[in-house]
């Protein structure tokens, strides 16, 4: 399995974003954003706890007997004693994220998804693209009255802040949605599969701020981001992105929470569809100047 990836802060101060790479293993991480206004209950923040759990989640991955959603369970429980004593993790305001995991294991690709980062896989012939839209699902008329109206503005902020707070309450509980935080039953309501490895020719991980070139804008089917990304790299992909974010400054054409997003991919090549698929060589035909 080879995996190139890439990573761009959006408008805000820090990357929340976070990519962890292992024997075998790859994991996306999407920090959820606060407002300023809206106090956390962690003294730590959400890019450290990105960083925590990106990097337990890689080492419990390199277990090939234990599942995806067993090792997320696991590592957010890890992550949890590592502030317990100093953080009121009982509390709604705590760092959280979305999770995009994907391993290779004795012939199998197993996956998992929990929240809007989006997988795409492009399998047995076809691009699919994996993805949990269950906050839209919980909060959508919410969500489109905090964009209503041009970004940047005092009323957007607050439209914004309001949101955030009542998706606080929505979240990780029965009737609302799930993300990494610190409730370990995230791990039961994330998306999971596995298909054979022979059958993948490559894949992508996406932060909410690398998708948006094709699930927000439509500039892009999935598997022609699959094409830029194996053409020219998961750089390349984000240039394009910035572009398009840079043409619409205030988010007129495409309304969206922030202008310029983090904006993270990891994309994955499959050895073993490789050797699999590509043509037997031909010595009969060297040196026929073809």
């Amino acid at each position: 399995m080879q995996v190139t990836v890439s990573s761009a802060k959006g408008v805000g101060a820090e990357n929340e974003d976070g990519v962890f790479v292992g024997p075998g293993a790859v994991v996306v991480l999407d920090g959820l954003s606060a407002p300023k206004d809206l106090p956390m209950a962690c003294s730590h923040g959400t890019p450290w706890y990105v960083r925590q759990l990106g990097a337990r989640l890689v080492a419990l991955m390199g277990d090939e007997e234990q599942p995806l959603a067993e090792a997320l369970r696991t590592a957010i429980r890890d992550v949890n004693s590592m502030h317990s004593s100093t953080c009121a993790l009982d509390q709604e305001a705590v760092p959280a994220s979305t999770v995009a995991m994907l391993r290779e294991r004795q012939g199998v690709i197993d996956y998992l998804v929990l929240s809007d980062s989006v997988l795409v896989l492009d399998a047995a012939g076809t691009v699919q693209a994996v993805a949990d839209t269950s906050v839209e699902a919980v909060a959508g008329p919410e969500m489109a009255a905090a964009l209503a109206g041009p970004a940047g503005t005092p009323e957007r902020a607050a439209r914004v802040s309001e949101l955030v707070a009542v998706q606080r309450g929505l979240r990780n509980r029965p009737g609302g949605y799930w993300v990494a935080a610190t409730n370990p039953a995230a791990a039961d309501h994330a998306i999971t599969g596995s298909v054979p490895a022979a059958d993948v020719r490559r894949a992508a991980l996406l932060s909410d701020g690398a998708s948006r070139l094709t699930d927000l804008f439509h500039q892009l089917s999935w598997e022609e981001l699959l094409d830029v990304l194996e053409a020219d790299g998961p750089a390349e992909l984000i240039s394009r992105t910035r572009a398009a974010e840079g043409s619409d400054p205030d988010g007129t054409r495409w309304a969206r929470f922030k202008v310029s997003d983090d904006a993270t991919v990891a994309f994955v090549q499959l050895d073993t569809h490789r050797h699999t698929q590509d043509p037997p060589s031909r010595p009969d035909r060297f040196g026929e100047g073809e």
